[in-house]
């Protein structure tokens, strides 16, 4: 599962890294090769073989089975909670206790009282020789509302992302995996998708990240924001954002037909387009949270510039932090919302 996400999908390459393995670690004996553990996987479904040409093929099970990995990975064992609950801080008529009281109103929900309390108040109140409760001794438990976020995860394609001896883009797909499998298992009711830019930008489902690929491309942040904008005008939920992770300056645009590129510092033309989208995006409400892999100080100060003009946030994170940056702000965000 491992090497699966270093060879982006590809089996057949996976399999012939863990033969080389198997070769200078003795990771199988006689009893049991790779061979066996091909068709193990085969025989519970994780493996299936193209019958036109013989090559090896991840199953569904195996792509959830990798996003699963991701999540323990990067987030930890989360705790349990109902499906769904994200609680913002607004009391009022929700559908979450908490462990807050106040005194009885006349339409609050009979499930709402807290028992032990209004007892305690009807002894006080009244003495413990004779039990009376009435209605000025009950309590009731304060609730909270829930509230539904929709994200959009861009994912920055362009070649740095494997340039300078540094593989950036394994972590941001397993990081977009582990998002996918969070949101689906713990908060299904709010809603995720994932964009991709490079010198374009289009959306990719959830089942593809373990198949993504950096290609010979420009950052065209422009074109990555006008389609999480986009995605974002459809959905219905009133709380939206845009976790956006990249390693770079925008340094592409497409104009008409025609692609303008300059990779040479921060070109004026790019980072004005760039600048005028974080504003939209602010009128619009929709704040663009920023992971920064690079360390670069004028890379900085353009993620600076383009969060002032948004409104919105940036971490300058290390690849192993990328994970814990993203979730914590994720569910902080969730708790803040109304």
């Amino acid at each position: 599962m491992e090497l699966l996400q270093y060879t982006s999908g590809d089996a057949t390459e996976a399999l012939d890294w863990l033969t080389q393995l198997d070769r200078e670690h003795k990771l199988t004996d006689d009893n049991y090769g790779i061979g066996d553990f091909i068709e193990d996987l085969k025989k519970h479904g994780y493996l299936q073989e193209d019958q036109m040409n013989g090559a090896y093929l991840i199953t569904a099970k195996t792509e959830q089975t990798i996003r699963k990995r991701s999540l323990d990975e990067i987030f930890g064992k989360l705790k349990k909670s109902k499906q769904g609950n994200h609680n913002i801080f607004k009391s009022g008529l929700g559908d979450e206790l908490n462990p807050e009281t106040r005194p009885f109103e006349f339409g609050d929900a009979l499930e709402a009282i807290d028992y032990t309390g209004s007892l305690k108040n009807a002894f006080i109140n009244h003495g413990v020789d004779q039990l009376s409760l009435l209605e000025n001794d009950l309590e009731i438990h304060e609730t909270d509302f829930k509230t539904q976020t929709s994200t959009v995860m861009m994912i920055d394609i362009s070649h740095s992302m494997i340039l300078y001896g540094e593989d950036r883009i394994t972590p941001a797909k397993k990081v977009a995996m582990a998002m996918a499998e969070l949101i689906t298992t713990r908060y299904p009711k709010d809603t995720l998708d994932i964009v991709v830019f490079g010198n374009d930008a289009w959306q990719i489902e959830v089942k593809d990240l373990p198949y993504l690929q950096v290609g010979p491309y420009h950052t065209n942040t422009v074109a990555g924001l006008e389609l999480a904008m986009d995605i974002l005008r459809r959905r219905k939920n009133p709380n939206k954002q845009i976790f956006m992770i990249t390693d770079g300056k925008p340094t592409c645009l497409k104009i008409g037909n025609k692609y303008y590129k300059n990779s040479f510092g921060i070109d004026s033309k790019i980072l004005n387009r760039t600048l005028n989208l974080a504003g939209q995006l602010r009128r619009l409400k929709i704040p663009v949270i920023t992971f920064m892999i690079a360390r670069d100080p004028y890379l900085q100060a353009f993620v600076r510039n383009f969060t002032e003009v948004n409104n919105g946030k940036a971490f300058y994170s290390s690849l192993d932090g990328l994970g814990k940056f993203i979730f914590e702000d994720y569910v902080r965000n969730k708790k803040k919302r109304v």
